[in-house]
């Protein structure tokens, strides 16, 4: 009798594994390259590590993988510490960057070779690998030699070569990187809906954040082997806990304009940038009269006119027309550069001056050390 999917579909969530980094760091020699990771992924979480080349999201993933060694703190699966554990006894699958396919194995044979070589009998291996192919939607191809398939059908068999194992964690360290525009965002699709089908835990290293806004039930952001800010997608997107976060996710970057506290005439506080100011929130604690500090504001949160909070006029540099949104890059009065999203295809040159203006509720104040205020 056959299962029904959605029963299918919980029975396969309920293997997945809760992962618990505690203090977890890094060193080779004098060399600290992870500095004291807690995190916490819930069982059949999609958690996205993602930072800057160099910020030991990739490090982190391949200690959870058990391809490097933990110099300190403890990595727990369901609550049992795998430090010591061999990767091949952790319940993982790892996709890579590269497909690293055998290449003079059919597409069969490379999904089924790991299985062989842990002394699986051919009528374990044959469900699986059919189980693999029909989920990947492979089963054709299965008797091709990978030179016989395109990059987009080598990436579907290097996941489906860890989804035969059965694990339940999944590891992606970059795996749509050698991929053409088109190709990362159907892949996109597909690794989404395999970890809505397969409910395991899975967790994804991209420097790409736009990946990251997309297929995360969790962010993980990294930075210089630390965690600046952990959350879902528009959490982090509207909320950032600094500079770093807000610039690095959203695309186009998040503007930030450069100015000093001063007191207005009513006893309030105002931003000075120059010929233009405008008014901070009341209440704003923390902030003194004199000091420096940068307001950040979304693309799409600046736009033209003379209504609301105005900018001043400022010079197009670069005009971009991308069909459905056309992106400024302007230049204010006080010589400062931003990015302006406007909706639909807009009539404007590169030279044109144009007015601008902001609105005050979806700011973002940060002090000079970079923390966000509010």
């Amino acid at each position: 009798m056959t299962a029904h999917p959605v029963q299918a579909n919980r029975r396969e969530a309920s293997m997945a594994t809760r992962v618990v980094l505690d203090k977890v760091y890094k060193r080779y020699g004098e060399l600290q390259v992870v500095h004291g990771i807690d995190l916490t992924i819930e069982p059949g979480e999609f958690a996205v590590f993602v930072g800057p080349s160099g910020c030991g999201k990739s490090t982190l993933l391949r200690m959870i993988a058990g391809l490097e060694a933990i110099s300190g703190g403890a990595l727990l699966l369901d609550n049992q510490r795998m430090n010591e554990v061999p990767a091949s006894r952790r319940g993982i699958a790892m996709v890579f960057q590269s497909y690293a396919l055998y290449p003079h194995m059919t597409v069969y044979k490379n999904l089924a070779f790991g299985l062989e070589t842990a002394g699986m009998k051919r009528a374990e291996i044959e469900p699986r690998v059919a189980r693999a192919a029909e989920i990947l939607k492979i089963g054709p191809l299965l008797q091709r030699k990978p030179k016989q398939l395109s990059g987009g059908q080598r990436q579907r068999v290097a996941i489906g070569r860890a989804i035969v194992r059965e694990p339940n964690i999944f590891l992606f360290d970059e795996p749509l990187s050698n991929l053409d525009a088109e190709l990362r965002v159907q892949m996109r699709v597909e690794i989404s809906k395999l970890h809505q089908r397969l409910g395991n835990t899975m967790i994804y290293v991209t420097h790409d954040q736009v990946e990251a806004m997309t297929m995360a039930d969790k962010i993980v952001v990294l930075n210089g082997g630390r965690i600046e800010q952990v959350g879902a997608p528009l959490e982090l997107y509207n909320r950032p806990a600094n500079m770093f976060v807000a610039g690095f996710v959203g695309s186009p970057r998040m503007n930030f304009l450069e100015g000093r506290v001063e007191a207005d005439a009513e006893g309030g506080l105002k931003l000075s940038m120059g010929e233009v100011s405008l008014p901070l929130p009341q209440g704003m604690s923390g902030l003194q009269a004199g000091e420096s500090i940068h307001l950040g504001a979304r693309p799409e949160h600046i736009v033209l006119g003379q209504s609301g909070l105005s900018l001043g006029e400022a010079r197009v540099d670069l005009v971009e027309q991308l069909g459905g949104q056309t992106i400024l890059y302007v230049t204010t009065a006080s010589s400062q550069p931003l990015a302006v999203a406007l909706q639909d295809q807009q009539a404007i040159r590169a030279g044109e001056r144009v007015p601008l203006t902001i609105d005050p509720n979806r700011c973002h104040i940060f002090k000079a050390d970079g923390r966000r205020l509010g």
